[in-house]
């Protein structure tokens, strides 16, 4: 019996996570917020403001964060990539972070990082893996309506949790569930 890689692109991720944590938290203090997080704004100019955009979806405040995310990431990442493939899934969490990453830029006046866009995108999405024209799951509108409900109550308190990056990933894990991209590796 051997251990297979079996989810590329959902262990890449969890495991450049953990190191880029690990690496901030030992000798390179500083490299999540200045690599690995967006800030309020954005110099359209500077090249590293626009890999921001992407990359914040991998750096984590400390190791709780990172714990929380990486946990929803493992046990739906594997189901998704199945089902969608390592290609689709990729690109579903570059345009993830991307959307998220510009609005929080333009919308809000707070920094932004950490894979909770990502995970709500993958819970999203899982919730309509047997999605068919004509029909929307139960599972879905119940999804909905718990998570929906949830960041709006969480939305007033001051726990520096972006429950706007949540919202957003749901959003986009739902587009994703509805246009059902075709299976490619």
């Amino acid at each position: 019996m051997r251990i297979s890689y079996n989810a590329p692109v959902t262990l890449t991720f969890s495991l450049l996570a953990g190191l880029i944590l690990l690496l901030d938290s030992t000798v390179l203090p500083g490299i999540t917020l200045g690599l690995f997080a967006v800030g309020p704004s954005m110099n359209p100019a500077n090249p590293l403001d626009w890999v921001r955009l992407f990359s914040h979806v991998l750096g984590h405040s400390g190791w709780d964060h990172l714990m929380s995310n990486i946990s929803f990431i493992l046990l739906l990442g594997p189901i998704l990539e199945e089902k969608y493939g390592s290609g689709n899934l990729l690109i579903m969490f570059l345009v993830t972070a991307l959307i998220t990453g510009l609005l929080n830029v333009l919308l809000l006046s707070s920094g932004l990082l950490g894979g909770s866009g990502i995970v709500f995108m993958m819970i999203m999405l899982t919730s309509l893996v047997n999605f068919r024209a004509g029909e929307i799951p139960l599972t879905f509108i119940a999804i909905i309506v718990l998570y929906i409900s949830r960041e709006l109550i969480q939305a007033f308190s001051s726990d520096e949790v972006s429950q706007f990056a949540h919202l957003i990933g749901g959003a986009t894990g739902s587009l994703f569930g509805f246009l059902r991209p075709k299976r490619g590796k």
